[in-house]
């Protein structure tokens, strides 16, 4: 199956650090401050955007690696926002060129994988596992 996806698409999502989103609401640390996990989640959720509506109807992504590093802290209050840009393609294995931002400077950086699939596909071998 041929997909219309091309190297250097990109996408952002942002979000405000609240209480919510902090080390110490997930349980990734003692801080109030913006968490990790929540930081690889917008930058998931960036690459995300970067692809799937350009997919055929029926397939998405899946997130399948993450090599991250988390380089400053954000206090609450603050916005962070993070990039995803499609830097390869592999058949169906897509890999990113992720970075956040508050606002500020910036807090992290890496490189995120994500694999395509067809969703119903999918769904049937997870739920056989019940």
């Amino acid at each position: 199956m041929e997909f219309n996806l091309k190297i250097g698409m990109s996408a952002e999502k942002s979000e405000l650090v609240s209480e919510n989103n902090t080390a110490l609401k997930f349980g990734s640390g003692g801080v109030a401050v913006y968490a990790t996990p929540a930081m690889v989640s917008l930058m998931e959720g960036a690459s995300l955007a970067a692809v799937d509506s350009h997919l055929p109807s029926g397939m998405t992504t899946v997130g399948t690696a993450l090599e991250i590093k988390h380089m400053a802290a954000t206090p609450i209050g603050m916005r962070v926002r993070a990039t995803a840009e499609l830097a390869g393609i592999d058949g169906k294995r897509l890999t990113f060129q992720v970075r956040a931002y508050d606002e500020k400077e910036q807090i992290g950086e890496g490189t995120h994988q994500r694999y395509i699939i067809d969703l119903v596909k999918f769904l049937q071998k997870a739920d056989s596992k019940k």
